[in-house]
């Protein structure tokens, strides 16, 4: 008997399906628990297996990836998967010698395994920690600025400035947990300013490269059409938010705040997600 090969719009569908299904679960329980995990983690409140387990880190963050995989999933073509593997190997370089010479972003080290290590100095997992960073912000941008997106001399701008906001958020919260460090520590919360030229450099390169992948109208129209689409960012927003918070890094906090009232504002930090609450029935 025959084994039937889905198809990739079947595939796609699932994925939308799952993701739309259980938007609650990805995107407030996973980085709520997630944050809860990391923070007892920093404390050592967990036995050796547990505490910043890298398996368990690659796995929580893949999760909360999923709206944005199936979000993007059906525009990617033959051009989008070549720009897309430039930029791997642009992120696994750049890192690279980032961490072995301190340039761009200033001398720093991994203090936690964030899942295997390639030439045991990058994260294998790097493109899932990176690419969101970027996507995300380059998603936002184009929302919130409507037609005035489709001029590359502001769209360029506009998504390394949220690029650097969401870095803004995230490097003070890492440190804190002790994901890395830079020798020297910095002025922002153990962070140097040299890590944010280096940032401007790396979201420049993506950026081009998500221009080349992607037609903008057609993301724009997916993302218009995609409710779950930036569910990804709300998590940041939680994940983070809550870690920098227990730390008492207020200005990061504030900057997250500033990405909640965004999302709001283009109606995408939706309340309505606790319709997908497991065990929950009824109208909201």
């Amino acid at each position: 008997m025959a084994v039937e090969t889905p198809t990739r719009a079947a595939v796609e569908a699932r994925l939308d399906r799952l993701v739309r299904d259980n938007r609650f679960t990805i995107a407030v329980f996973f980085p709520a628990v997630g944050a809860v995990m990391l923070l007892a983690s920093a404390e050592a409140l967990f036995p050796a297996p547990i505490n910043f387990n890298p398996y368990l880190v690659l796995f929580g963050t893949f999760v909360m990836r999923l709206p944005l995989i199936a979000g993007v999933a059906p525009l990617v073509d033959r051009r989008a998967a070549v720009a897309l593997l430039a930029l791997t190997a642009y992120s696994y370089g750049i890192e690279y010698v980032g961490v072995t010479t301190g340039w761009p972003y200033g001398f720093f080290e991994y203090g936690v395994e964030l899942g295997p290590m390639l030439l045991d100095t990058v994260p294998l997992g790097l493109p899932i920690f990176f690419f969101p960073l970027v996507l995300n912000s380059y998603l936002l941008c184009l929302l919130l600025l409507g037609d005035r997106a489709s001029r590359w001399a502001i769209r360029l701008p506009a998504v390394i400035a949220t690029v650097l906001l969401v870095d803004l958020v995230l490097d003070p919260g890492a440190v804190a947990l002790g994901f890395w460090a830079y020798d020297g520590g910095g002025a922002y919360y153990g962070v140097p300013w040299s890590n944010y030229l280096g940032w401007v450099l790396s979201a420049t390169v993506a950026v081009a490269l998500f221009d080349i992948a992607f037609d903008w109208t057609e993301l724009v129209a997916r993302v218009q059409s995609c409710a779950f689409m930036l569910d990804d960012l709300v998590s940041f927003v939680i994940l983070w938010g809550l870690i920098n918070a227990y730390f008492g890094n207020w200005v990061p906090v504030a900057l997250a705040g500033l990405f909640f009232a965004g999302l709001v504002k283009i109606e995408r930090f939706d309340f309505r997600v606790l319709r997908t609450v497991p065990g929950r029935s009824g109208r909201w």
